[in-house]
Formats: C-alpha cells, structure tokens, sequence
C-alpha cells in the first residue's frame, strides 16, 4: 500500500510518506497523510514530515497527529525502540530489573492517539525485547514514575504526559535508574538509538501480549500504598490537623490529581478538601479552562474561588493535570484572594520545611549536612534563609531534571536534601520522589497551613514574616513571544557585543551592571578564572546580570515554547520593609531591561497575553 498515494513533486517528501506509510499501523493517521497527498497540501505535509520530533533532555513534547514531528502510534514505536536499545547498552541488568510506564489522562480522537495507547505501544515494545515492564493499569501523577523507578529499583521510567500544555499536545517523558530525568550525554545517545531503530521491530504491534505476558506487571497498588506511606514521613501535626477548622479547595484542572490528593489529606489525617465538581474528573479536552495551567492564575482558579466562596474555604489548591505541580491561592480579610507566585510558595515551603526539621533534630550540629535546591532563575530567599540558619544553599540549571539529579548525587553522600523548587510552581518536599511533587506538596502546604492557623496566622502574614526576618525578596517574572529565531539570536548576540567585541552591557537605563553569568557561552564575570561554574550549552540561550542595587535579572530562551523569558528579582537585606519603594524599584529595573535589552519594537517581540 506504500505506493497508494498522489505524488507531491518533492521526492524528498514523497520519500518520507512512502516510508511513513510502509511503517504505520494506525489507519487513522495513514489516512490523514493519504488525504493530504490527495489535496496537494504541501504547507501542512512539510510541517509533519519536515523534521523529526527532537529527543532532549525532557524527553518528547509534540502536538498528536500524523507524520514524524507529531505525537503518534508510530513515533512512539520508533523512540521506544531507540530508548529501549540505549538502555540495552547501559544496563547489563535490564531484563531482569525492568522499567515502568506510566500515563495521564490525555487523548486525541482525530488521531487516535492517547496517553494510555502511547503507554501500551512503549510496554509491547519492551516485552518484544524480553523486558518486564511495571504498567499502571490506571492514570497516575507524573510522581509515580521516579517514585516506582527508586522504589522499585528499576532501570528506567517513562511517563507519557504534556502536563499543563494545550489539549492537543502529549509528550513521552524519561527517568533513568536514580530517579531523576535524564540529563545529557543520555538525551543524545537515545536520539541516536532512535535514529537507527526507525523501522519497527517484529511484534511491537501485537498489543495481545498484554494481556497474556509474564514479563508484564500492576504496579498500581502497591504504588498508591508505599508512595502515601512514604510521604507521611513528612506528616509531623497530626493532632493539629484532625482538629483544624480550616477548610480547603482543591482543583485537578481536569487532570489526574483528584483522587490522589484526596488520598493525601487522609493519609495525613487531614480533613480532605472540597473538589471543584467541574474540573475533578479527568476531561482531555479541558472543557472550563483556555490553557490547563495553574501557574496563569486567576483565570483558571475562578471555579475554585467561586466553590470556596460557597464553602467557607480560605485556601484554595490546585494542581496541573498530571499533578507534578501546585498552586495555591488565600482569601484575605479584605475578600479578595491572593494567588501566590511560585517563589513565594517556595519561601513558604522551604522555611516550613526547615523549621519542621529543626524542632524535631536534637543535634545542632547536623545542620551543616543539610541542603536545600533551586534553580538559577527562582528567588534567592534560600539562600538568604541558608546564610543565616547555616544550612547549605545550591543553585542548579533551570529545570528538575538538573535539581534531581544533584539531590540524589548529595543523598549518595549521606547529606539531607529538604527541599527543591523552581519558580514555575515546582516543588520536591521529599527525597522520595527525586523530581516536583504536586500531591506531596498539597498535604504538607495543607498541614503547614493548619499549623499556622492554630497560631491565629494566615499564610500571608506568615510570608510577610519570612521576608521580614531574612530579607524581602520581590520577583517579576514574564515573557515575550517571538517566532523567529533569527531575532532571538540577534537580540542575544548584541549583549554579548554590546560596546565592542566581547564587552556586556555595564549599565541598563540609570541601573549599574555589578556582574554578567552567559551560560550559553560559559562566561562568569564574577569567577577568578572567568569561567562560569554551572553547565553551560551553546543551545539554548541564558544570560544573568546582577545590579549594585541587589537586583537580579536572568533572560533564557524556553526549551519548548517560542518565547524569551524573563525572571527578576530584587534582593533586600533585613530590616528594609518598604516594600512599596521596593517594588517600585524593581519595576523601574523590569522596565529598563525591557527597552534597552529588549527593545520590543524593533525586534517585533509580542507581549505576554493578559
């Protein structure tokens, strides 16, 4: 049938259809290549065949649809099998270890494409190859998957999610023996592997074998027991939160969350909250929200406020829908509610987490094994809290794969990982699971809240205390968009330039540049040698300038999205609480930054939507 379709006059293209025909199952997607060879439509045909999907360190992120730059029954075959070959090479042991899958509630009808059929094709083609498998016969929190892969002892996890992306999307994401994501050389030698095993193995088709082979196994309750019995390590005020008054709203976004933070609250004797009816049960097609992302706010919480308005609940939680991140949002005595940003939640949760661990440690000594993680674009409140409390602070790339990664290297060392965040509502509460945890993370945000109430203290004046005693903190964060990385380079390659070959900017408007990090090309300013002490990589674009009046302002181009993203923060020492003067000044700071480093007009750059 690799022949059954009008010819494009692109041999090159037709090439790729004739093999992408030869190759694919899936009636639905060969279909919709066959019909678009029919009409002529070379713009879209190009735009599945023109380049591969590319395997990096987070693994795939694709709209589903036909052709090899989308999410599809064949490119999930083909990187199985590349993965899986990898994995041959690097674990003499896998067959007898094994690897688990995991899946979210994702689903795509025009393509038939799905989370749960992309986890039974990548479990048959590990069975194919002798390997046992831990499938989750049911959805599961993106947590499951590292959990299982330490837990379990196993070689490798895969979870097949897109997390808070649109509805179209899903993505295949990697976890190696330690728990944590795969960071480089991985990604490049199983893009390799994929590239030699594009055509697809005997019997990788036959879904039958799941339902008759030994190699396949349920992690599903054993998981859901161990993983809510791990976590109550983390439970310190049970009394405190069976008597609690306080009441909560949870949303899943219409996610997998629901039932598992349920679990949570109960397995820390926690009252559980109010679900949001309308966005409880999991509904690929995100039916309340534009974009099924806590981390927008308001638009996406109105439900929640609207339920807890009814209710009587003050604090409302909210997880992305697979449940790898949380939000979380206080009414405040003036009615209005107060959606925290991901590094205040961060300064809330670290200095929580401290505090727990301090009353319960009779050793003060013990402090100087003790770590906490963020990564390099998330506040610096940590390291601020560290100074003084004489905990030791760590920064990392952006991205849990890196703050994973680091934790499991220091729990190696017999050292005692508290706590990682990021600032985009990330947070690892729990050596258990070696990547953000949004279930865990609701419990013990629950609990802390509990806690302070019995103090006759809200989350918000708890926050304002932090500040207060370590030093006020105030972050901005946002972004551009910009289709054309021709402009993105441009705009990079001018501060790299900037009066003179090789020469940064040494101001921006009336604020005095004290120190330039490039991780793009691995410069640092502020070392002896001038070299910067983080991994660097040439691509993705990232600079950090440091300000003489405590600002810090970092702009990184995204791994997934067409946007130039910035992150500021301004860094006040103790006992300066005028935090209206400080946000003025950091807005004055955003400001500058806008018109002299990115000068919006001229690079054509659109504005974050509203």
């Amino acid at each position: 049938m690799d022949q059954d379709f009008s010819s494009t006059g692109d041999a090159e293209l037709d090439a790729a259809i004739k093999q992408w025909l030869r190759f694919d199952k899936n009636p639905k997607t060969s279909e919709a290549v066959r019909r678009l060879a029919s009409e002529g439509d070379l713009e879209e045909l190009r735009a599945c065949f023109g380049s591969r999907m590319e395997f990096g360190t987070a693994g795939l992120r694709a709209a589903m649809g036909a052709g090899v730059s989308r999410m599809n029954d064949l490119t999930i075959v083909q990187t199985t099998q590349g993965f899986c070959g990898y994995l041959e090479k690097s674990f003499p042991d896998l067959k007898s270890r094994g690897v688990v899958v995991g899946f979210d509630a994702r689903a795509h009808p025009p393509s038939g494409g799905s989370s749960r059929r992309f986890a039974n094709l990548a479990a048959t083609v590990f069975i194919s190859r002798g390997v046992p498998v831990y499938l989750f016969s049911d959805i599961t929190p993106t947590p499951f998957v590292p959990y299982a892969v330490s837990h379990l002892k196993l070689c490798a996890g895969i979870m097949v999610t897109a997390s808070h992306n649109p509805k179209q999307d899903n993505g295949y994401k990697v976890y190696w023996d330690n728990g944590a994501q795969i960071i480089s050389p991985h990604d490049k030698g199983i893009s390799g592997a994929i590239e030699e095993n594009l055509e697809p193995w005997p019997q990788v088709w036959d879904e039958s074998v799941l339902k008759s082979s030994p190699l396949l196994k349920d992690p599903y309750a054993d998981i859901n027991r161990d993983y809510f019995q791990d976590i109550q390590k983390h439970c310190f005020h049970r009394d405190t939160n069976k008597d609690s008054k306080v009441k909560f709203v949870h949303t899943s976004v219409h996610g997998v969350g629901h039932k598992f933070v349920q679990s949570a609250f109960r397995a820390f004797g926690l009252t559980p909250p109010f679900a949001v009816p309308e966005q409880k049960d999991p509904d690929p097609e995100f039916t309340t929200v534009k974009y099924p992302n806590p981390e927008e706010g308001e638009g996406v919480l109105t439900l929640s406020f609207a339920l807890a308005d009814k209710t009587g609940a003050t604090v409302v939680l909210a997880n992305d829908p697979d449940a790898d991140r949380l939000a979380v949002a206080e009414k405040q005595q003036s009615g209005e509610w107060r959606v925290f940003s991901g590094n205040e939640l961060g300064a809330l949760l670290g200095w929580w987490t401290f505090s727990c661990w301090k009353q319960r440690t009779a050793d003060p000594g013990a402090v100087k094994d003790v770590y906490m993680l963020a990564s390099t674009v998330s506040s610096k409140i940590l390291r601020a809290i560290a100074l003084k409390e004489g905990f030791h602070f760590e920064e990392t790339l952006t991205g849990f794969k890196w703050m994973g990664n680091r934790a499991k290297q220091l729990l190696d060392q017999g050292k005692t990982v508290l706590f990682a965040f990021e600032e985009a509502i990330g947070y690892m509460c729990s050596p258990a699971v070696l990547d953000k945890d949004g279930v865990s993370a609701a419990a013990i945000m629950a609990e802390f809240t509990c806690c302070m109430a019995s103090k006759h203290l809200t989350l918000s004046q708890q926050l304002k205390a932090i500040y207060e005693e370590y030093g006020y903190h105030i972050s901005e964060n946002s972004y551009f968009i910009c289709h054309d990385a021709a402009t993105i380079k441009a705009l990079f390659e001018r501060l790299r330039n900037y009066e003179g070959e090789g020469t940064y900017p040494q101001t921006c408007g009336k604020f005095k540049v004290t120190g330039v990090r490039d991780l793009t090309t691995g410069y640092d300013s502020s070392q002896l040698d001038k070299k910067a002490v983080l991994p660097t990589s040439k691509s993705s674009q990232m600079i950090t300038f440091t300000f003489s009046n405590g600002g810090v302002a970092t702009m990184r181009t995204s791994g997934t999205e067409p946007k130039i993203k910035y992150y500021t923060e301004l860094c006040a020492p103790p006992g300066n609480s005028d935090t209206e003067q400080l946000k003025k000044e950091l807005n004055g700071l955003v400001n500058a930054m806008v018109e002299h480093f990115f000068e919006p007009k001229k690079n054509k750059l659109q504005p974050r939507p509203e």
